[in-house]
Order: C-alpha cells, then structure tokens, then sequence
C-alpha cells in the first residue's frame, strides 16, 4: 500500500502469476489452467536458449583467451631453466634465484607436460608443466 494507494508486486509474480495477481485478473480456471500450461511448455525453451548463450559465451572467451597464448615448442635434448616456487623448499628467501638450472628435456608428452633430466642424466621423476619452464640460451 506504499506505492500510491495500490498493492506491490515483486517482479516474480508478474513473470509467473501467483494467486493474487490471478485473482485481480479475474480469470476463470480454464483460462489460469491454460496459461499455467503454456509456461511450462516454454520453460523448455527458455532452459535450451540460457544453455546454448552460456555455450556461445564460452567459446568467446576461449577464443579471446587462446588468441594470447604463445604455444611453447621444446624438443628432446633443448636446456631449459625451471622456476623456482615461493612454497617449495628451494625457495630460501626473497633473495633467492627465481630460475634454477639448467635441465636438459628428456621427453615431452601431451598437453605441454615435460620430463626432465639433469644435466648428469638423472631424470626427475615428477612431470612439469611446460609453463614454468624458459629456455637456456648457452
């Protein structure tokens, strides 16, 4: 009774009528049972247009994404420095060397993970990621 002598309304209730805003229309049962079936049967639809504007969204932003990445191509046998990770233990430090190496790749798999070794011939057991790795430029 706030809004100038008359009822408010949420907008949820002029989206899917409730039973006051029913009644105020003065529809019969025919006609509200008529109208309760035709907004079931768009649901569907509304559902299917929501999914394929989220798909669309997504391949937008992978493509805006994928335009800045720069594929790293290393081979077998490439020098390679690793980065060194606050969290590790090799990190002592703020004046600790953020890069360490060099590594020699010893195998590269799919999806840009490596296998290194050192420069001895020890190879890491653990795979790393292609992206905390530079090249070593001798």
């Amino acid at each position: 009774m706030l809004v100038y002598g008359t009822k408010a309304v949420i907008p949820a209730e002029v989206e899917i009528p409730s039973l006051r805003i029913i009644q105020e229309a003065e529809l019969d049962d025919v006609e509200r049972v008529k109208s309760c079936y035709e907004q079931l049967a768009l649901i569907d639809e509304k559902r299917m247009n929501a999914v394929y504007h989220g798909q669309l969204y997504q391949n937008r932003m992978s493509k805006a994404f994928n335009k800045r990445v720069k594929p790293r191509r290393l081979t077998p046998g490439q020098l390679v420095l690793k980065k060194n990770f606050p969290h590790q233990d090799e990190a002592k430090g703020k004046f600790s060397p953020n890069w360490k190496g060099p590594y020699m790749v010893h195998r590269v798999l799919i999806g840009g993970v490596l296998i290194l070794a050192e420069m001895d011939g020890d190879v890491w057991p653990k795979l790393i990621n292609s992206d905390v790795v530079k090249r070593y430029y001798v």
